[in-house]
This record gives structure tokens, C-alpha cells and sequence, in this order.
């Protein structure tokens, strides 16, 4: 096992490119099944997860061609051998689910094993099935598989109980191909969602509303192949952002604001400066972050997946704050592990209340889940003395050469 060994309390200053979205490429490779010929995916980060889903692909006799040089990969789907996944795969990552959807969509049936992912709480895929039910699918569960059937899937009116980004991506690539108008409400509206919506539209697709509550598929006869370019990941960027905030001055480059408009706001209220130049955002220290509150909601409101990021800023902030998870149950599991480290963070059921310490001193803590390793990363930046960081793979499931980014502005990380 790998692990990461940080040396804290160095002063960070300099530029930082983004890598594309792994949230978005993962459910476009996904989407790229929907079609026999060949589609083409640029600006894809070379994750762990990004290689996984590949062999995923491969092992339904998917032609695939990855460049990480290039961060290119092509995929020709024209050949499909069997609609039934590797379980050893599908349990390594949760958008292993995404396949469904295209599979029910284009062979009118598909067999895909219980998905895995970060352990960050319940993720049921209920609302997958609920869906792919009411475009007239079958619906089987049996020896962690589930087994969907249907001769054409048809358009139907879908309202989705809670806005789930998974189930949004699925029902609309089922619905892609499907007979008549699908209208899907209560719809997820984050970024990577629209991103899947213009590479579908790309293929020849009829999807509006995307990014909104409310998004409309008229299903086509068939798609093509496409080229699309991914967008940056917001996440990778929020945690460079708050890098810069809580040890030097750090520059994202390569980015869209619009989409990171709450942790921007987020970072003045903590008293961070921030200034967006473009496609650029500049954080700077000011020596003075002051804890506030924090309530994680559906996109566009705060992201769950950078609430352990200011966590670990506000461990060094001054006064109290209370952060609010309200979309996973188990996203707390950092907080042992900060506090190992000096932190005082108390926990009561979704809640966590953080009160500002003097410092943070380096030991050896584990990285439970992928945002956590994140959080662990900027304490270990800010700690007095050497910090080891374990199970880095977790880590590497999102983040694209962390510790070489971090190095080049003046960190000093290094890997064992």
C-alpha cells in the first residue's frame, strides 16, 4: 500500500491546472454505448475509476483506445458481446451502474451487479429502478444482480423523490432511445449532468432542459458517434481553491466559476480572498478565516463532496462553526482522523461542530473515503511536523497527480 508523507507549515504560491470532471467523463463513456460507432471523449483525467470503468467496458467486448498522454479516449461499441457485467468490476465503483441505462436502451436488456464506491453512506439505486420501471422495463434482483428486461422501452412522465445525480444520468440515457417523450421532473441539476446532455445531443439526441429541474428526452432510432471534450472537475478545483486559502496563495486555472459559485461564496464568508479572472480563480490566505456555518444541498447549493475540505480549513479558523450534512449519513468519517491530528470536532447525528484550535501537529492518519483523503491532505499542509497519509488510494480515485500538482507550488509531499 502507497501512502503519502507531508511536510506541513510550508508556504503554497502558483498555478494549478484543472483536470477534466471524472464525474463527467465516467457517465459519458457510459452514454458512448448508446451507439455502434465511434465516439471520441477528450480531456479525461487518468483516475483509477476512469481506468476501471474501461476493463468494465472491455469486458462487454468494447473497443477502447485510452490515451492518458492525451487524456483522450475512444470508444467503438459496435461489437457487443454479452449485456451482463464482470461483478468483480462493477463492485469497485458506483458508476459502474451508469451502463445500465445504455444496455436497456440499445438491447433491451442488461444484468449489471450491485454497485461499489466510497463507503460515505447509503446510495440505494431505487430510484434507478423506479425509473427504468416506468419506461416500461422489468425489473429483477437476485444474487446481486439486477436484471432489466424490456422489448422497447417507452417515453413516460418520471418524477424522481429526491434529485439524485446517478438516477437523473441513467433514466436519461435509458430514455434516450426509447419510444416517444420522456419527461423527467425533480431532475439533478448538476454541471456534469448538462455535460452528459451535450455529448447526447452530440450522438443525435433531443434532450432540453438540462440543468434544470425539469429535463425533456424525445427518444431517438438511433445515435451516432460523437467527439465531446469533458469539463473541468469543480471538485479538484474547490480543493485547490481552499489550499490556497488555509497556506498561500494558490491560482486554479482552466475552470468554469459559474460552477463553483457556492464554494466561492463560502470562502469570502470564512474571510478567504478570492478573485475570478476569467477562467481563473485566485484564493489567497489572509491570515484571518473566521468559522462559519455550512448546510451541503443539491447542486446549486453547497456540495457534499467538499464539506470534509472545510472542515479541515476551519479546524484553524477562529470561533465555532456547525456544518450540516444532508445528503449522506456517513460523511463524517474524517473527523477521527483530524482530530488525531489536534482538530476538535464533535459530531451529533448529521451535524459536526468545529471549534478552531491554535494548530495542528503531524502524525499518521488513514484515508477512509475520497474527500476525506482530501481534507486529510490540507491539515497535513498546514500541521507542524510530518504527517503519513494511508490508503491513498482512495485519494487517487479522484484526484489526477495530487501530489505532483501540490509540489509544484511549494509543497513538500512525497510518496512511499
Amino acid at each position: 500500500m502507497e501512502k503519502f508523507v507531508v511536510e506541513g507549515q510550508y508556504s503554497l504560491n502558483g498555478t494549478v491546472e484543472i483536470s477534466g470532471s471524472k464525474n463527467s467523463a465516467l457517465p459519458v463513456m457510459a452514454a458512448a454505448l448508446l451507439t455502434e460507432e465511434e465516439c471520441k471523449i477528450k480531456n479525461v483525467p487518468p483516475l483509477r475509476d476512469i481506468i476501471i470503468m474501461e476493463d468494465i467496458l472491455n469486458t462487454l467486448s468494447v473497443k477502447t483506445d485510452f490515451s492518458p498522454k492525451n487524456n483522450v479516449i475512444s470508444i467503438k461499441a459496435d461489437n457487443i458481446s454479452s449485456v451482463s457485467d464482470d461483478g468483480s468490476l462493477t463492485g469497485k465503483i458506483r458508476a459502474s451502474f451508469l451502463t445500465a441505462g445504455s444496455l436497456l436502451s440499445r438491447f433491451g436488456y442488461a444484468k449489471i451487479s450491485l454497485p461499489g464506491g466510497c463507503s460515505i453512506g447509503t446510495r440505494p439505486i431505487d430510484l434507478h429502478l423506479k425509473g427504468f420501471a416506468k419506461l416500461g422495463a422489468e425489473v429483477s434482483k437476485e444474487f446481486g444482480s439486477i436484471e432489466l428486461k424490456a422489448e422497447r422501452l417507452k417515453g413516460a412522465d418520471i418524477y424522481l423523490d429526491f434529485p439524485s445525480v446517478g438516477a437523473t444520468e441513467n433514466i436519461i440515457m435509458a430514455a434516450a432511445l426509447a419510444e416517444g417523450a420522456t419527461t423527467l421532473s425533480n431532475a439533478a441539476m448538476e454541471p456534469e449532468i448538462a455535460d452528459l446532455c451535450c455529448f447526447l445531443n452530440k450522438m443525435g439526441a433531443e434532450i432540453s432542459g438540462a440543468g434544470t429541474d425539469t429535463i425533456k428526452i424525445n427518444g431517438a432510432k438511433t445515435l451516432h458517434g460523437a467527439c465531446h471534450s469533458v469539463i473541468p472537475d469543480r471538485i479538484e478545483a474547490g480543493t485547490f481553491m481552499l489550499i490556497g486559502a488555509a497556506c498561500g496563495a494558490v491560482t486554479v486555472k482552466n475552470v468554469y466559476p459559474e460552477h463553483l459559485l457556492p464554494v466561492v461564496s463560502k470562502l469570502k464568508e470564512l474571510g478567504a480572498e478570492v478573485e475570478i479572472q476569467g477562467e481563473n480563480i485566485s484564493v489567497k490566505n489572509t491570515g484571518k478565516i473566521k468559522n462559519a456555518d455550512i448546510k451541503t444541498l443539491p447542486y446549486p447549493g453547497f456540495p457534499t463532496d467538499m464539506q470534509p475540505q472545510f472542515m479541515s480549513l476551519m479546524t484553524l479558523g477562529s470561533g465555532t462553526g456547525v456544518i450540516n450534512e444532508t445528503i449522506f449519513e456517513n460523511r463524517f468519517l474524517q473527523v477521527g482522523e483530524l482530530n488525531r491530528m489536534g482538530a476538535d470536532i464533535k459530531t451529533e447525528g448529521s451535524s459536526a461542530i468545529i471549534r478552531g484550535v491554535d494548530r495542528l501537529t503531524g502524525t499518521r492518519v488513514k484515508a477512509t473515503d475520497l474527500r476525506a483523503g482530501a481534507a486529510l491532505i490540507i491539515s497535513a499542509l498546514c500541521a507542524e511536523g510530518t504527517t503519513e497519509i494511508e490508503d491513498i488510494y482512495h485519494i487517487e480515485r479522484g484526484y489526477c497527480n495530487i501530489d505532483k500538482k501540490l509540489n509544484s507550488i511549494g509543497a513538500r509531499i512525497g510518496r512511499l
